[in-house]
């Protein structure tokens, strides 16, 4: 929640479903027949009287309104973020808030207009989403300022917008406002306890400024009039925390209302009401005009020519990697909810409850959550509820996994892997690694264990030999853990598992004398010049270091490619502006970054074996790379470590990662879209107004959450991230993600503190992450880099053991190896959902699962990813047995033959929606960016029997 400089907010308070407060006289009832009767000869002025209802300072319902009509919109969990919010949790937490209140309200609690009055940009995708959960309409607050002014002068502050390029329209066309004053009321009426605006006195007295307030509303009336079509206008009564006593505001507004319809006796043209959102928007409908359409969306957002909110983008990065893997972990717990039935949440390990990680992800999609806007305090009380959502989510996935493996083990989850940090490996002689795949294919992933012995042997499933190797721990992952861990070495192998299962393999340290040890080998601590597999060809300057070149050996194809660190210098204001960079705002005081290393040589040395060869790059003390490549891996891997961040020169810094390439890529470059769709950027320049460029760095700026690229006719190169980025290619052949930020001055828009995150030891913050790199030609690029996002955001888990417990159920045969599939999902198809619906009491119960499958390629990007696919849903899973299917819409909450959207026309032509047609669950279709939502009755398997396997 921020607000602008001049009106301080309380960051890091979470809204849940808005509530509008008022005094609406109206037919009975609820939706837009309950609106207001307005006046079709005059202009009519739609008062929202509106707060934020926020977690944590609850009042009753009493106490937020007064004699007047309450209606939800958004409805979801939290007002969610457009930017750095994935597209798979941005679902759910609309989905989550709508079902509460559906479930509390019944249909009339259901939103038709989605609310995004605060967050700093709105994305495509999220738009798409809206749409396809049945909102007739959106009201945003914040557009670039730029934009504003350009739109109020065309008098296109509403339009449509078709948020997809692929699904036919109207499916994603979705009617888009922008409210005249962010989300506050006009100057001079803001009668909340938190204002100090001055009432409106109409006794008879010398204080008495009825005509001084009328006259002033009329002329802000008019005035805003001038920039709508329709002769209804809206202005947002309230902002944030107000209405805590409500009778100061509606005893103002009510004088008010009285007092502008007077003088409609004296010839006034105005007419002023109590409304709501959607019955202004009911309104605009019912004017049947025709809109202006937009196809982009609306990042970066400005509010002011050296005001870019695109820091946001990468501010906090550990949590923003955080509440990634905590959504990825949620969909592992509720799938394996789904697979083993009741068993799940009550079991030998405990009551296992998915629902307490679902609320924290859902919470963290807040606008000041995953964001990084909120002060520190707020930030690690985010985190603290994820942390405490994983470990219901732990004991839900130690009860689903020995009952569908029927061994109860002692269960290990090492939660520091990334740091090279488990207990359980590093000590003893011999474990078990469960790993549970939630994706519909098979995989082959990479094990990464720290370890103290010199060699082991890894077993499969089957009990055959796996490769494995054993690699000394790098110097900067011993720096990074600290006192966290013992283990010297690490130990290597690529465990393959199967489509939405798991598969087990056993561990055992060999002692010196046996024959399948292998020698100790030492890396080679020369400057390396390559790294190669079947795949991948990677050249290094021997001189400097640095990444000079990456070969597609598959196409034939190379790119010389020059990767390294630099720093933004954070600006702390100059003569041009005093605008600081901050947590929300990026702002370099020279377009010209400076190199991390000092000199042009950057210390590298390579570990090379059978299964991964690294080259470890040294740019600093504070700043580190692995360039990775496995065998058989077509892309190649960057791991950064980045920090503390220094400061101790007085000066903030915004690193980044930059690649130069010799592509021809005229000013362009693509990002995605919350994780899905893709959209073309040109450096300097918006599609639907005139920039005047103030910014050239940060005003280039857009929001990366899972992949960035350039092209050119013939090559394109990728570069996808394992959180939410800020991207940009500032000049022709280059791309560049901030990968973190530590600044020392606040940006003055509400938070009040400086982004310096000082981590753990209170020395600063350091981050790891991993960049993958695809070098592709354009026709087969979205082949590579869709499915890699998706392993990426949805990637395996491992679960250890000793190995040893005993069976879960007596007469039960131990399962090694798992899949719920009867067959892999197609390439192109995603399973988005998989969930418990309703809870079941006995095993042999029906149970209801929400499942969600999603076609992940866009229109035209892939010869053969981008065709239509079918898929046989009664015969997919086989750890249950599938009796009724219902389709829905994506929220979930209302059949999707009951969904009935208003349609609006744009003014190139309208669109007719399409009849939904009947469902054959053995055969559904998806088309490109479609997501189909199922509620399914399932039976399961008799628990005697034992899951199936693939």
């Amino acid at each position: 929640m921020t607000a602008p400089a001049s009106d301080m907010a309380v960051p890091g308070a979470v809204a849940v479903p808005l509530l509008l407060l008022g005094a609406v006289t109206a037919a009975a009832g609820c939706g837009y027949q309950s609106c207001p009767a307005t006046r079709p000869d005059l202009l009519n002025v739609h008062l929202v009287p509106h707060t934020h209802d926020d977690v944590g300072w609850l009042k009753t319902v009493e106490q937020y309104f007064y004699g007047g009509r309450l209606e939800f919109v958004g409805g979801g969990w939290c007002m969610s973020d457009e930017a750095a919010a994935h597209y798979s949790p941005a679902i759910e937490q609309l989905a989550l808030g709508r079902r509460f209140l559906r479930r509390e309200f019944g249909a009339c609690g259901t939103p038709r207009v989605a609310w995004q009055i605060d967050p700093f940009g709105h994305s495509r995708q999220l738009a798409a989403i809206f749409a396809q959960m049945g909102y007739d309409g959106l009201f945003v607050g914040r557009v670039d300022h730029q934009d504003k002014a350009t739109r109020e002068e065309l008098r296109e502050m509403e339009l449509l917008w078709r948020a997809s390029g692929s699904l036919p329209p109207p499916a994603a066309d979705l009617f888009t406002g922008v409210l005249p004053n962010v989300y506050n009321p006009p100057s001079g009426f803001c009668w909340d306890q938190l204002c100090s605006d001055p009432p409106v006195v109409d006794e008879d007295s010398e204080e008495n400024n009825v005509d001084s307030i009328v006259s002033t509303f009329l002329q802000i009336a008019a005035s805003q009039a001038e920039r709508y079509r329709t002769n209804h206008i809206i202005m947002t009564m309230g902002s944030d925390f107000h209405y805590e006593n409500a009778n100061l505001w509606f005893k103002n507004m009510d004088k008010l209302i009285a007092h502008v319809n007077a003088r409609q006796a004296n010839g006034s043209r105005v007419h002023v009401l109590y409304s709501t959102p959607s019955c202004y928007l009911w309104e605009l409908y019912q004017a049947n005009l025709t809109w202006s359409l937009k196809t982009d969306d609306f990042f970066p957002y400005a509010d002011g020519p050296h005001q870019f909110w695109t820091g946001y983008f990468t501010s906090r990065p550990a949590f923003k990697r955080y509440e990634r893997l905590s959504n990825n972990f949620l969909q592992i717990c509720s799938q394996l909810e789904a697979l083993a039935g009741p068993a799940a949440r009550e079991g030998p390990y405990g009551p296992g409850n998915s629902f307490v990680l679902r609320e924290a992800v859902a919470v963290a999609q807040h606008h000041d959550a995953v964001t990084g806007t909120e002060k520190q305090h707020v930030a690690d009380d985010y985190a603290r509820q994820l942390a405490v959502g994983w470990e219901s989510c732990q004991l839900l996935v130690a009860n689903a996994l020995a009952s569908l493996s029927g061994s109860k083990e002692n269960f290990v989850f090492c939660n520091a892997l990334n740091v090279s940090v488990c207990p359980l490996t590093e000590t003893a002689g011999r474990f078990t690694v469960i790993l549970y795949n939630p994706l519909g294919r098979r995989l082959s992933w990479p094990i990464r264990l720290p370890v103290n012995g010199a060699s082991y042997a890894v077993t499969d499933p089957e009990g055959q030999p796996v490769p494995s190797e054993v690699i000394p721990i790098s110097n900067f992952t011993r720096r990074l853990r600290g006192d966290g861990g013992s283990a010297t070495r690490e130990l290597l192998f690529q465990a393959s598992v199967p489509p939405l299962g798991f598969s087990t393999f056993t561990v055992s340290r060999l002692s010196r004398g046996d024959p399948r040890a292998h020698p100790a080998r030492t890396p080679v601590l020369s400057q390396p010049r390559e790294i190669q597999n079947e795949h991948v060809r990677v050249l290094f300057d021997p001189l400097t270091g640095h990444l000079k070149e990456i070969q597609n050996l598959d196409k034939s194809i190379s790119l010389p490619v020059f990767q390294s660190f630099y720093w933004y210098n954070a600006s702390v204001g100059n003569d041009e502006s005093s605008q600081a960079s901050g947590a929300y705002i990026f702002r370099p005081n020279s377009s010209e970054p400076i190199p991390v290393s000092g000199s042009k040589r950057v210390s590298a040395h390579l570990v090379k074996n059978a299964l991964v060869q690294e080259v470890h790059q040294n740019f600093s003390s504070w700043c580190s790379q692995v360039v990775r490549l496995r065998a058989g891996q077509p892309y190649l891997e960057l791991e950064w470590t980045v920090g503390p961040i220094p400061v101790a020169d007085g000066w903030g810094k915004e690193i980044i990662s930059r690649f130069e390439t010799t592509l021809q890529t005229d000013a362009r470059f693509y990002t995605d879209s919350n994780g899905r769709q893709i959209l073309e950027r040109r450096r300097d320049y918006r599609p639907t107004w005139n920039l005047s460029q103030t910014e050239p760095v940060a005003g280039n700026y857009y929001p990366v959450n899972s992949r960035i690229f350039i092209k050119d006719k013939k090559f394109q190169l990728t570069v996808l991230t394992d959180r939410s980025q800020g991207g940009s290619s500032v000049f022709d052949g280059s791309l560049e993600l901030m990968v973190h930020r530590r600044l020392l001055y606040d940006d003055n828009r509400g938070v009040g503190e400086p982004l310096v995150e000082l981590g753990a030891d209170k020395q600063g913050l350091v981050v790891r992450g991993r960049h993958l790199v695809l070098l592709d030609t354009v026709e087969s690029a979205a082949d590579r880099h869709r499915l890699l996002a998706q392993e990426l955001f949805m990637a395996p888990y491992a679960v250890l053991a000793p190995g040893g417990g005993p069976s879960y159920r007596r007469g039960q045969p131990s399962l090694r190896q798992f899949s719920a599939l009867r067959r892999e999902l197609p390439p192109n198809v995603h399973l988005l959902t998989l969930t418990p619906w309703d809870a079941v009491e006995t095993a042999t119960d029906a149970g209801t699962l929400l499942l969600r499958l999603e076609h992940q390629f866009e229109k035209g990007e892939s010869a053969n990813g981008s065709q239509p696919v079918t898929v046989d849903l009664l015969n997919l899973f086989s750890a249950f047995t599938i009796t009724s299917v219902q389709e829905m819409s994506l929220g979930a909450d209302l059949p999707l033959s009951a969904v009935s959207r208003l349609v609006w026309t744009p003014d190139t032509g309208p669109a007719k929606p399409r009849p939904v047609p009947r469902l054959d669950p053995s055969q559904v279709t998806l088309q490109p960016m479609e997501i189909r939502t199922f509620l399914a009755t399932v039976q399961y398997k008799v628990a005697s029997t034992g899951p199936g396997g693939p």
